[in-house]
């Protein structure tokens, strides 16, 4: 008998991860002992040495679990406070205390690693269940969806090399990239190109990893704009990311 009944279900589910899922996901973020860091520490380093291992554990997860995103909170709590510990760091170099060092604590954590993410998340999620996925081979061939929550991932997958280098490497060379003069603009230029080319990569090895998914190269077009157009529009005009970036948040 064909496995009609089970086909409607699946049909029936949203792309969107399921509500007890992200109720749990939730929940488990108050409870750090049931996180697991071990892992987290895994994958983090595997991010700046070698991403796809990543996500061919993305796989087997999906076999474990039936479910292509994490079910544990550790990747974003762990990276969330490693975002607030990289702007306490940025706000007493620059003698930046009181009410303005919490405004910058907060738009770094809350505003540039998770709203940022869950715009762009949500924007790559509505991209790729519309547009890239496959249609099934045959009328009872189970329905497959890009799960929010594991756009999401993708997002925090991507975000850790860049953090690591717009916020850590960025903050040991910060005298040299503010220096005044064109060789600091260009240090500063291809650092973050790189870092910013480098995201939408690993964005790209996120959703080409899933089997359902077709003309996943959308998600390169951004790093190449940003390769062939942007860098060398900042190198001719002189433009210092750094001294930009800076600015906004400390005045410098």
């Amino acid at each position: 008998m064909l496995p009609t009944v089970n086909y409607q279900q699946n049909v029936k589910k949203s792309p969107l991860t399921g509500r007890n899922t992200m109720v749990s996901y939730l929940k488990r973020i108050l409870k750090p002992r049931q996180m697991d860091l071990e892992y987290t520490s895994w994958l983090m380093l595997q991010l700046l040495i070698s991403p796809k291992t990543v996500y061919r554990q993305t796989a087997y997860h999906k076999q474990a679990k039936n479910q292509w995103s994490r079910d544990d909170p550790a990747f974003v709590v762990v990276s969330a406070l490693f975002v607030f510990a990289a702007a306490l760091s940025y706000c007493i170099t620059f003698g930046n205390f009181g009410a303005h060092a919490v405004l910058t604590l907060v738009s770094a954590v809350v505003v540039d690693y998770l709203l940022i993410g869950i715009v762009f998340s949500t924007a790559c999620w509505l991209i790729s269940n519309r547009f890239l996925r496959r249609k099934p081979a045959h009328p009872h061939q189970v329905e497959q969806y890009v799960e929010w929550l594991y756009a999401f991932d993708v997002h925090c997958n991507s975000f850790f090399p860049f953090f690591i280098v717009i916020y850590v490497v960025q903050f040991f060379f910060t005298p040299v990239l503010m220096h005044p003069g064109r060789i600091s603009s260009l240090a500063s230029t291809i650092l973050y190109a790189a870092s910013f080319a480098y995201y939408h990569y690993l964005s790209f090895l996120g959703y080409s990893s899933l089997p359902f998914l077709e003309k996943t190269q959308v998600f390169l077009w951004p790093a190449g704009a940003i390769i062939l157009l942007l860098t060398p529009l900042c190198v001719l005009t002189g433009f210092n990311p750094t001294n930009f970036t800076l600015g906004i948040y400390f005045g410098h």
